[in-house]
Parts: C-alpha cells; sequence; structure tokens
C-alpha cells in the first residue's frame, strides 16, 4: 500500500511540476534558404528577438516555393520569402494576410574566373545570351537550382528578358538542374566550373569559407534586385501564433531589426550580407527605392503598396499606417 501511495505522490507531483512549468513560446517560420544559409536569421535575429521578447524561433529552411506549401499545411505561423508573384497567390488563396517586406540585397551572376562565356560586365539578358551560346558550342554550363524557389522564379524571368524560354532550355545538355537550396547549388556549380544565379549573401558567405571558387561576373541591372518579406499565416485559416508572429514582423522593422539586418556581415565580409529597407522607403526617392516599388510592392487600385487592402487582417490595419504603403 505504501509503494501505491508513493507511486501515486510521484505522478501528482511530476504532473504539477509540469502544469505549473512555464512553456517556452516558440514561433515556426518557413524560410527561403537565402536567409538561413547565411546564418542571419539563427546567429542573428533568432537571439536578438528572444531575448527582447523572450520567444523562441524556429526556422523550416527551403525554396520558397516549398516554404509557401508548408505554410498551406499549416506548419508554421509566417513565412520569409522572396518571390512576389509566389506572395500574391498565397494571399489570393487565403493563407496569408499583413505582408511586409524588411531587407532586401541583389542577385548575380556567378561563374568560374576564365568566364568561357565572356560574360563579365555584362547586363544580365546580354549576358544569359551569351551563356546560351557558349553552352549550345560546348564551351559553357549553366546550374539551375529549378526548385520553385524565390532564386528559381527571379532566373525563369531573366530568361524571358533575355527571349528564351525556361521549360525548353532545361530540356538542353548544357542546362543542369540541382533541385537543391542556394549554398548546394553553388557547391554543384563551382565542382563543374559553371555558371548560376546566387543571391549575394549565400554567395558571400561560400566564397568566405573557402568552399566554392566561383566569381562574381554579373551584379548590375535594376531586375537583380532581390527583396524579402514576412507574411502572417491567416489566423482564420489555421489557429496559429498570430500574435507572435506580428509581433516579429513589427520587431524585423523596428529601428532594432533594421540595424541588426544591415549590420550582419559588414564586419566580417566587408559589405552587409543583407540592407534594411525602411530607411530607403521612408525616404521614398532614390533609384533604390524606385527599384523596391517597381519588384518589391503590388498595385492595389493604381496604389504601389507592399500589402494590398485585401490582405491585411482586420484589427491591425494600423500596422500599415506608414508613408509607403498609403
Amino acid at each position: 500500500m505504501k509503494k501505491v501511495v508513493a507511486f501515486v505522490a510521484v505522478i501528482l507531483i511530476t504532473a504539477a511540476w509540469y502544469f505549473m512549468t512555464p512553456k517556452e513560446r516558440v514561433l515556426t517560420i518557413s524560410t527561403t534558404t537565402s536567409l538561413y544559409d547565411t546564418g542571419l536569421l539563427e546567429d542573428a535575429i533568432a537571439p536578438a528577438f528572444k531575448e527582447e521578447t523572450g520567444i523562441t524561433l524556429r526556422f523550416i529552411p527551403k525554396g520558397t516555393g516549398a516554404a509557401i506549401q508548408d505554410a498551406k499545411h499549416g506548419l508554421a505561423d509566417a513565412i520569409m520569402v522572396h518571390a512576389r508573384s509566389k506572395e500574391i497567390e498565397f494571399m489570393k488563396d487565403g493563407y496569408g494576410v499583413n505582408r511586409k517586406v524588411f531587407a532586401y540585397n541583389f542577385f548575380v551572376i556567378v561563374g568560374p574566373s576564365n568566364d568561357p562565356a565572356g560574360i563579365k560586365g555584362m547586363s544580365p539578358t546580354e549576358a544569359l545570351k551569351k551563356i546560351v551560346e557558349a553552352g549550345r558550342e560546348g564551351r559553357a554550363i549553366w546550374v539551375s537550382r529549378d526548385d520553385g524557389s524565390g532564386t528559381n522564379v527571379k532566373e525563369e524571368s531573366l530568361w524571358k528578358a533575355a527571349g528564351f524560354e525556361y521549360e525548353e532550355l532545361r530540356n538542353e545538355s548544357w542546362f543542369r538542374a540541382t533541385g537543391t537550396g542556394m549554398g548546394k547549388t553553388l557547391l554543384y556549380t563551382s565542382n563543374t566550373k559553371a555558371y548560376t544565379l546566387s543571391d549575394i549573401g549565400t554567395y558571400l558567405k561560400y566564397k568566405k569559407d573557402g568552399l566554392i571558387d566561383l566569381d562574381v561576373l554579373v551584379n548590375e541591372g535594376e531586375e537583380l534586385i532581390n527583396i524579402y518579406s514576412i507574411i502572417i499565416t491567416n489566423p482564420e485559416k489555421f489557429n496559429k501564433d498570430y500574435e507572435g508572429a506580428i509581433l516579429l514582423s513589427k520587431w524585423l522593422t523596428s529601428e532594432e531589426g533594421q540595424k541588426i539586418i544591415g549590420e550582419y556581415g559588414l564586419e566580417e565580409y566587408g559589405m552587409p550580407l543583407f540592407y534594411p529597407i525602411v530607411g530607403v522607403l521612408r525616404d521614398g526617392s532614390g533609384t533604390t527605392y524606385e527599384w523596391i516599388v517597381k519588384y518589391g510592392f503590388i498595385q492595389d487600385d493604381g496604389v504601389m503598396t507592399e500589402c494590398p487592402k485585401d490582405y491585411r487582417y482586420k484589427s491591425d490595419l494600423s500596422f500599415f499606417e506608414v508613408p509607403w504603403s498609403s
């Protein structure tokens, strides 16, 4: 009888401890690999956000397309991605609300130092034309992520601007597809002495770490701008931590969040891997501002905005009362 009483006492004490111990609050973010592979999220944003709010961030890194699919299955409280067309579709389908842009950098075309296609310093479209020519002559290889990511979406648009159909090119022998994230694609590109499109952040990290032997050959042109946004999972679709996700969104666009984004990589690489976007938008002028609006904003009744009114969750309309969204 004493053993039974002791056993019950242990069970009661354990249960009391379980229910009395504060539970860790965790936000799950489905994110593009470029934000994750560079270390920005886990090394800089997550610890600073937890210190201020007590909330732990957990990341699921995938290409933008796959990250969005995870959110559509209710696996994430928010997504952090960089493919405007897919973001619009995500919101139109009723899965996302309250889109905010929070950072930008640029895509680059990288390749071997001997540059067999002779593209160094060209515009993106002219460079791609030269790569096709060299590829068909057996002098060059192009590597595509081919994974529905934001980088892949940008690549497809660049091929179209150069006068080629992506679906046709991918069947040619010089055109290779990895179906993987940016880091692994860069490794494959380096190993095969090929060309690829990369975000500058992942490229700089892998280059500095000595993992790849590739040079930046094309880095000029407005069409190379790369804009990152956070979209909250629609609380009417899934029972997720909407308030926590909104808190993260506000923190990312706050003075502290923007400072952390702008300083990340500066000391190690001599330049930031990502640029804070809020200051540019508040200034409301200049070439970079025009590019951000052109490639990162969405038309809403004739006005360019980061989040059309139909996708602003009703309880947080004041969140968008800022100079660049009205």
